[in-house]
């Protein structure tokens, strides 16, 4: 009888057991299917890759940013300065990269106040009825001054020429800055910057190679030839670069070659 009632009970539950995996079976590939069917119809397709297009900017915004400021210019001067002191661990990466965003932000604040007051502010405000379109143009336009500037100070017009040949024809060609699209402008900023980060790193590393050309003949006059130049330079570029305060011309002169607004 024990058993009869044991193997009952068994058979119940098997039975329970695969009435509930049938449904299981029933409902998921169907509504599986259903939300890939909504996500991929033409009517939510646009809002799916809305999103996609959002996350991607989103992530790509801090570089972008940094891209039409001065820290293009800031960072490649420093690193060709660390280059041309022949160190190549210090000062570290950490403190290159950290140097250039606290003069970047030192150079860049009046642009991003005149952004908060023309863009943000007015934005945020619920009295003032500002489309996100309009924003957008109020926002972008003190960081297209600024980029015009540089380009302008360096003379480096045929860069934006450059880009804006490779435009959709329907594009007139541009009479002043104001008419150049962002698309332009931006790559030419960018070829600008670096153009005038190696015209500025050149006057940087050249007292420091004359040095190396001094100590090279040297050591080599002196038949020093298993001594290495670099290791007996490396003290006298540290001690000029100490005793000209070289630091603070290389900072003044990166500040100083930026047109402010």
């Amino acid at each position: 009888m024990l058993m009869l009632l044991s193997n009952q009970h068994v058979a119940t539950a098997q039975e329970q057991d695969s009435s509930l995996g049938n449904r299981i079976l029933e409902t998921t590939p169907a509504n599986n299917a259903l939300d890939l069917k909504n996500w991929t119809q033409p009517e939510n397709f646009q809002s799916s890759l809305r999103v996609f297009l959002s996350v991607t900017v989103l992530s790509l915004a801090p570089g972008i940013l940094l891209m039409c400021t001065s820290f293009v210019r800031i960072a490649v001067v420093l690193g060709l300065l660390r280059q041309a002191l022949g160190a190549q661990q210090f000062p570290s990466n950490q403190v290159v990269t950290s140097l250039a965003l606290f003069m970047t932000l030192a150079i860049m604040s009046p642009v991003w106040k005149q952004v908060y007051e023309e863009a943000i502010v007015p934005y945020t405000d619920p009295n003032t009825p500002l489309s996100w379109e309009e924003a957008w143009q109020r926002g972008a336009e003190p960081i297209r001054n600024f980029m015009s500037r540089q380009i302008d100070a360096a003379g480096n017009h045929e860069d934006v020429h450059l880009f804006c040949q490779y435009l959709p024809s329907e594009n007139s060609e541009p009479q002043t800055f104001a008419d150049v699209p962002l698309q332009a402008l931006l790559p030419a900023f960018m070829l600008s910057e670096l153009k005038t980060a190696f015209l500025i790193g050149f006057q940087v590393y050249l007292p420091f190679l004359v040095l190396d050309i001094v100590v090279a003949s040297v050591t080599v006059s002196m038949g020093m030839l298993m001594l290495p130049p670099v290791i007996v330079s490396l003290p006298f570029k540290i001690l000029l670069f100490v005793l000209v305060d070289g630091w603070h011309l290389v900072v003044q002169m990166l500040l100083e070659s930026f047109v402010p607004l």
